[in-house]
């Protein structure tokens, strides 16, 4: 059973296409659980055809205690025979969202979750690596492959960097590795060329460039991955290539992050932001 983890700057679309890349798989035959680990609870909707399901974190608060939580309280099958586990979070305002992460994984493995047939669990993880309870599938050594979901974008960019930084920091001290980074497409300027660029100074690949298409949003209003809503669409072989390139990669390495100075380098090699004289940094165009 492979664990992986998919991280990303918020709104990049990791939850998106961690179910959309989970659906290929599925439709290949792999036996998958997804763990949603985002207080929003909706890493599993497209899966399941639901606007969000009850999560640990929901069922603990209204049991009282995680000992009277059972198994099937929390854990629905959608599409593909796809498992869906929603981790949650505290109430708005109230307490570490990590923590749910944590109480979630922790009764997951108690309670037999982790059943011998599955060849996959997905970690569908919010944001950046900053807070210890959301950098516990690396840090527990739960999660030992880590995809990036990134873009063009200079704080996409920015993200994946950091997040590369969490996994050297834990690399030392366990089995965790980069398997790649996931170009999910805005559209910038050459934006292929420069995440294969931020690949290679990473140490790592490109692993799958994810073109941008509308038919992921009409497929989402219905609450379905394209995979299922649009199987013969170019952009369900999208996923499904990706699916298949993460089921067969064996390049799992431990990154070399980039300096912030390193990485503006990058953006300006790839004409993403001009070279500046300092004295006019952060002045707009035309103002003295």
């Amino acid at each position: 059973m492979r664990q992986i983890a998919i991280y990303g700057k918020g709104g990049i679309g990791k939850s998106t296409t961690t179910q959309n890349t989970v659906a290929g798989l599925a439709s290949i035959g792999k036996k998958v659980m997804i763990v949603g680990c985002d207080p929003k609870a909706d890493s599993t909707r497209l899966i399941l055809h639901a606007k969000a399901q009850a999560t640990v974190m929901d069922m603990v608060r209204e049991l009282g205690t995680v000992e009277d939580l059972e198994l099937e309280d929390v854990l629905k099958v959608g599409y593909g025979d796809v498992k869906c586990v929603e981790s949650g979070g505290p109430e708005p305002g109230v307490g570490c969202a990590g923590r749910g992460v944590i109480t979630a994984i922790n009764f997951l493995e108690e309670n037999g979750a982790y059943t011998p047939d599955l060849d996959f669990v997905f970690y569908d993880v919010l944001g950046d690596v900053v807070c210890g309870g959301f950098a516990m599938p690396i840090r527990e050594n739960k999660a030992e492959e880590i995809y990036i979901v990134c873009s063009g974008e200079m704080m996409a960019m920015y993200a994946a960097n950091n997040i590369a930084k969490g996994i050297l920091k834990y690399a030392s001290s366990g089995k965790v590795r980069l398997g790649g980074l996931i170009c999910n497409s805005r559209n910038t300027d050459r934006e292929d060329e420069l995440i294969e660029a931020l690949a290679a100074k990473l140490g790592t690949q490109m692993i799958h460039f994810v073109p941008r298409d509308n038919q992921v949003q009409r497929a989402e209003l219905r609450r379905m991955t394209v995979i299922e809503y649009s199987p013969e669409h170019k952009q369900a072989e999208e996923y499904r290539t990706l699916a298949k390139k993460i089921s067969e990669n064996k390049m799992l390495v431990v990154p070399t992050p980039l300096e912030m100075e390193e990485l503006e380098d990058l953006l300006m090699e790839f004409g993403i932001m001009e070279a500046e004289d300092e004295a006019i940094v952060g002045k707009a165009e035309g103002v003295a």
